[in-house]
């Protein structure tokens, strides 16, 4: 069997998954930022991120994670919802969603039952240990976001807010 010169290269992971990359505060000064600043899709893909990482951390103790915590909310403003209309208002994969489900169901927080509708399909409805867990988790939710938005005040705040309701109501479907 021939050698190849080249086998500690074929050994070697690719530059993209050895470079460990923690998130940092955006810093506007550096060169190499400004054009990524002066793109507003990029901010909001970016403070999206980071409110998921701060939330995520919150909700690890409870074996959760936010994509959980999403479909919970959902159910909550709801007397429950179809698996596909799930994945279609929360813009989940709906095999994703199976397995959110199944997640939930694990830990008491939803179940499935029979359709009032339709006696093959099954709504996922949120339980009372669901509904307590939310309550649990308002409080570190409001955290996380004051945390975020630390620099604003609460007029910049409501403004911020009110213009990504507009972009959501418009962009979101």
């Amino acid at each position: 069997m021939l050698e190849s010169p080249n086998t500690d290269r074929e050994h070697r992971e690719p530059a993209i998954t050895r470079q460990h990359v923690t998130p940092n505060a955006i810093d506007a000064d550096e060169p190499w930022m400004r054009g990524l600043h002066a793109d507003t899709g990029y901010l909001l893909y970016r403070l999206g991120l980071r409110s998921g990482q701060l939330f995520n951390t919150f909700l690890q103790a409870s074996g959760l994670r936010l994509r959980h915590y999403a479909v919970l909310r959902f159910l909550a403003g709801s007397e429950g919802a179809l698996q596909r209309e799930l994945s279609t208002r929360l813009g989940y994969d709906p095999s994703a969603i199976v397995g959110l489900v199944d997640d939930l169901e694990k830990q008491g927080f939803a179940e499935r039952r029979p359709s009032p509708d339709d006696r093959r399909s099954r709504i996922v409805v949120l339980t009372e240990d669901g509904r307590a867990f939310l309550r649990d988790t308002d409080e570190a939710g409001l955290r996380v976001t004051n945390d975020l938005l630390d620099p604003l005040d609460a007029a910049d705040r409501q403004t911020l807010h009110t213009l990504l309701l507009r972009i959501a109501e418009d962009g979101l479907g």
